[in-house]
């Protein structure tokens, strides 16, 4: 009976610390309900993407060709996001709607913002020059390629592609007024989550579930 007992405290102490990690995992700032009470329309803008290649691997894909695949995996991340977010849309209202991101790199390009300087903006000038209330943005560290489409050609030149098991995503959003970070989710990549960005993406937003306050917004 005691041991029954130790059990049930242990997986209640196990259930607690996994529950306040997951909370952890994501922060929506408290007066956001006053600061996006007015959004109308964010833009997601190309992510920051860091993939970190086997010394052979770099080798032959070359510092250049080491570019091309972040910058294409930051754009693909981009469009995954924007997939999720109108999909949602169609099951369930959110509060905002988002920029085609046809028309926020574009604008971007004519503001003369790149992959390089971009992180040098605010968020109030890229929503500014967006003509946007928030900015969505983030960052994709993962320890191996994730190729999707046209990348598949560049996963066989360095050796590699398949599923990445390891690596870290992070979704923010900032008020495009204040600047203020209104919501940030950060999560450890897993094999669980897929092997390709749509599907990781998809599972990282569902995994946030109800705590994307966007929905909550329309709840009020």
């Amino acid at each position: 009976m005691l041991n029954k007992a130790v059990v049930m405290v242990l997986v209640w102490v196990v259930m607690a610390t996994t529950i306040q990690a997951q909370t952890r995992e994501i922060y929506t700032n408290p007066d956001f309900s006053s600061l996006a009470a007015e959004h109308q329309m964010l833009a997601i803008i190309p992510f920051k993407a860091t993939v970190n290649l086997r010394p052979k691997q770099m080798e032959k894909l070359g510092a250049e060709g080491h570019k091309k695949l972040e910058s294409e995996q930051g754009l693909a991340v981009q469009s995954a996001l924007q997939t999720y977010f109108l999909k949602r849309k169609e099951k369930k209202a959110i509060a905002v709607n988002f920029q085609d991101i046809t028309k926020t790199n574009a604008l971007l390009a004519k503001n003369g913002v790149t992959e390089e300087n971009i992180h040098s903006f605010t968020a109030e000038e890229l929503a500014e020059m967006l003509g946007v209330d928030g900015i969505v943005g983030g960052l994709l560290q993962t320890d191996k390629p994730i190729f999707d489409g046209a990348s598949i050609a560049m996963g066989m030149l360095v050796g590699y592609y398949g599923a990445t098991n390891t690596g870290k995503c992070t979704i923010h959003i900032n008020d495009g007024t204040t600047g203020e970070l209104l919501w940030k989710y950060e999560k450890t990549l897993a094999r669980s989550l897929g092997s390709d960005l749509n599907t990781i993406i998809n599972t990282l937003m569902r995994k946030a579930g109800r705590k994307f306050p966007y929905d909550q917004l329309n709840d009020d």
